[in-house]
């Protein structure tokens, strides 16, 4: 059965006031070998200029949608704590002066990488309204670490954890990869065991992706990046997804784990396909319906926030489009997502227009029904597949509409 005609169902109703803030923090120390943010090396950038410029941007934003009582902010890159105590500063008064109404349990979470953080800064991101920090420690093994590029080693680590403790900073969460170069499923236990004995709340392990435009996809395109056949990277899947139940730890989204409380809230804004604000050098924002992605050079983008909003391209998002983003992000989330809120959101049933890649995915074991609330989740077997499932329903929509 072909999708019946989606233009006469009406695009996503959002809500009234965004809730949500991501910022984007375009410098790093250096550039990964396997990274294809919009990131550049931070010497001899114009900082003061990005952030007055980020101020800017705040300003107009707010005054052009106002927000709501704000409930996440996310500070992301790049690597925001490559930023002096000074200009932190600045930064974090910026927020505050644009978004003043905060939920009393907030979750402000900054991005940071090992070695970039001391007790002086960490405190000035404490007193600024950061309470929850995400440390890209990537391994715990020195000789992976300068194999991918990455700057700190593991001393840096647990130095960095101290500190945030000391000023005052316990939600934390840590970055591993896996599939990296030379790395051997042995390796990949022994991170495992060492990120579970530092007990914290969440943990986000991500599989290596080779990104075009990086010096990763280079070497692979000349057959010079050794990296674990795929026998050897499911199996390390399977073994951290079994090493973090054991733990103790549950995995709500395919490739996040946190104990209970202690989920990502931030990121279940994007999973549940909601508005939010997106500030920075080629960061993307979601609000009224309407995505935009803003201008990504630093120059380009403060010569573009001192005439207005920066913007590289914006767009009404069509019905189908995102009738599918709704399916997509909804099932990365592991208890997926009920078919009353689809329904709620589009005034139209699920089945009605995705029968046919549901059915195909049911029979296939990689989708199951809920009752509680009634809906759709991934499976285990769907879970080793997830990309497989998504691909089914993206496009489905709007290749026939």
């Amino acid at each position: 059965m072909q999708p019946t005609d989606v233009q006469d169902a009406q695009p996503m109703a959002r809500q009234s006031a965004p809730e949500a803030v991501y910022i984007h923090i375009p410098f790093c120390t250096n550039k990964c070998f396997y990274c294809d943010f919009n990131s550049y090396v931070l010497k001899d950038q114009p900082v003061m200029d990005y952030l007055r410029a980020l101020d800017h941007e705040m300003e107009l934003t707010v005054q052009q949608h106002p927000p709501g009582i704000i409930k996440t902010i996310f500070v992301g890159g790049g690597t925001p704590t490559v930023l002096s105590a000074s200009e932190m500063e600045y930064f974090l008064n910026s927020v505050r002066r644009h978004f003043p109404q905060w939920a009393e349990d907030i979750e402000f979470t900054m991005e940071a990488n090992p070695g970039t953080t001391d007790l002086e800064k960490l405190s000035v991101m404490r007193q600024g309204g950061v309470n929850r920090v995400s440390f890209g420690v990537q391994a715990f093994q020195n000789e992976l670490l300068s194999g991918i590029g990455r700057i700190h080693n593991t001393d840096d680590v647990y130095r960095s954890l101290d500190n945030a403790r000391n000023a005052g900073i316990s939600n934390m969460s840590i970055d591993l990869m896996f599939g990296l170069p030379n790395q051997t499923v042995e390796m990949l236990d022994q991170s495992i065991t060492k990120a579970l004995a530092l007990d914290l709340p969440h943990y986000s392990i991500y599989s290596l992706k080779v990104e075009e435009n990086t010096l990763f996809h280079t070497m692979y395109q000349k057959n010079q990046l050794p990296l674990p056949d795929e026998e050897d990277e499911l199996e390390m899947y399977l073994l951290l997804m079994r090493r973090m139940k054991e733990a103790g730890y549950k995995q709500y989204e395919i490739s996040n784990f946190a104990k209970p409380g202690f989920e990502s809230r931030h990121n279940m804004t994007y999973w549940r396909n909601e508005d939010y604000y997106g500030l920075g050098a080629g960061a993307h924002g979601y609000v009224g319906g309407e995505r935009h992605i803003n201008i990504k050079g630093v120059n380009a983008y403060n010569e573009g926030a001192a005439k207005g909003l920066p913007r590289l391209d914006h767009f009404d998002v069509p019905a189908a489009e995102a009738m599918e983003d709704f399916v997509m992000v909804g099932l990365r989330v592991l208890d997926g997502f009920s078919s009353q809120s689809f329904f709620t959101q589009f005034g139209v049933a699920i089945e009605e227009k995705f029968e046919a890649p549901l059915t195909k995915m049911l029979k296939l074991g990689l989708l199951e029904k809920i009752s509680t609330p009634e809906g759709y989740r991934l499976t285990e077997k769907g879970i080793l597949f997830g990309n497989d499932v998504f691909g089914e329903f993206i496009g489905y929509l709007t290749a026939t509409s």
